[in-house]
C-alpha cells in the first residue's frame, strides 16, 4: 500500500458525467498551474442530465471512492446535474477526506453579488432546471435577482456530436434564446459544463445586449480559495504537474473531443465503475 503524500501534494479530483467538466478543469490548471488534476469523466452513463436522482448519486459515490483512493485534497463536482442532484449527498460521504466543491453555490454566490435586482437568465440540462436548485438558492439571497431558467436539452448532444460551430448549431441556439423565458434579461448563466464551447455563438447572438456567464472561472476561483485557506496550494514545481483522467467507457471520439474541451492533448485511462 503506498503512503500518503502530505496533503498540499495531493492532487484535485474532478468529476463529470462525461467530457463537459473538461471545461471546468481547463479553468483549474490555468488558476492553478502547480496542482495535479485527476479527471473522471462518467461516460458509461452520460448524460446525468437525463438521470434520475437516486442513479446520479449511485454513481457520484462510486466515482468519490475512485478519487478518494487517488488521495485527493479537493472534489469538484465539475456538472451542474450532479452537483444538483448528489453535493450534500458527496458532503457527507466525503467527509473529513477532502474538500468538496460544487457548481451551483460559487456561481448563486457571483450572480447575487452582480445581478442583485435585476433579471437573469439559466439555461441548463433538464435535471438541473427541473431540480430548481438555482433558482431556491438565489431566492434564498434575497437581494432580487428575477430568474429565467430554460431547460435546453439539445445542446449538449449537439455538442458532443461536434455540431457547435456551423448553422445546425446556430439554429438549435437562436430556437432556444428566442424562448420567451429567455427575454428582457440581463444576463444569461450557462448552467451546463458543455455550453462554453458555444459561448461565442451566444454572445454573437445577443450583440453585446447580454452577459454570457460562463461559470468556469467562478469555480475555478472558489477551489483556489478553498485550497489557499486551509494551506493546501500546492507548492511551485520545475516541471508542469501531470494530469491523469479516467473514463469509464471509452471510445476514440471520447478521445478526441477531450483536446477540443481541455485544450491540449489527453490520455484517456479506461476505468470501468462496475465490474
Amino acid at each position: 500500500m503506498t503512503a500518503t503524500p502530505n496533503p498540499a501534494a495531493r492532487p484535485i479530483g474532478i468529476f463529470d458525467s462525461g467530457i463537459g467538466g473538461l471545461t471546468v478543469a481547463r479553468a483549474v490548471a490555468q488558476r492553478l498551474p502547480h496542482e495535479r488534476l485527476v479527471y473522471f469523466g462518467d461516460t458509461a452513463h452520460l448524460p446525468y442530465g437525463e438521470k434520475s436522482t437516486a442513479a446520479i448519486q449511485a454513481y457520484a459515490v462510486k466515482i468519490c471512492d475512485v478519487l478518494l483512493r487517488q488521495h485527493c485534497k479537493l472534489i469538484l463536482i465539475a456538472c451542474n446535474s450532479a452537483s444538483a442532484a448528489a453535493y450534500e449527498l458527496v458532503r457527507e460521504y466525503v467527509g473529513s477526506k477532502a474538500l468538496v466543491v460544487g457548481m451551483i453555490d460559487p456561481v448563486v454566490a457571483y450572480v447575487g453579488q452582480h445581478y442583485a435586482g435585476r433579471p437573469v437568465g439559466l439555461i441548463g440540462t433538464k435535471q438541473t432546471v427541473g431540480s430548481n436548485i438555482y433558482r431556491k438558492k438565489i431566492d434564498q439571497l434575497d437581494v432580487g435577482v428575477d430568474l429565467h431558467a430554460l431547460a435546453t436539452p439539445l445542446l449538449v448532444p449537439m455538442i458532443e456530436e461536434g455540431f457547435f460551430a456551423g448553422r445546425v448549431s446556430e439554429e438549435i441556439i437562436r430556437a432556444y434564446l428566442d424562448h420567451e423565458m429567455l427575454q428582457n434579461i440581463d444576463a444569461l448563466v450557462l448552467a451546463c459544463t458543455h455550453f462554453p464551447l458555444i459561448k461565442p455563438q451566444m454572445e454573437a447572438y445577443y450583440q453585446g445586449r447580454v452577459a454570457v456567464l460562463d461559470p468556469s472561472d467562478v469555480v475555478a476561483a472558489t477551489v483556489a480559495e478553498a485550497l489557499a485557506s486551509r494551506q493546501l496550494l500546492a507548492a511551485s514545481a520545475e516541471q508542469g504537474p501531470r494530469h491523469q483522467f479516467y473514463v469509464s467507457d471509452f471510445t476514440r471520439s471520447f478521445e478526441e473531443s477531450t483536446r477540443i474541451f481541455f485544450g491540449q492533448e489527453v490520455q484517456l485511462d479506461h476505468y470501468p465503475l462496475w465490474e
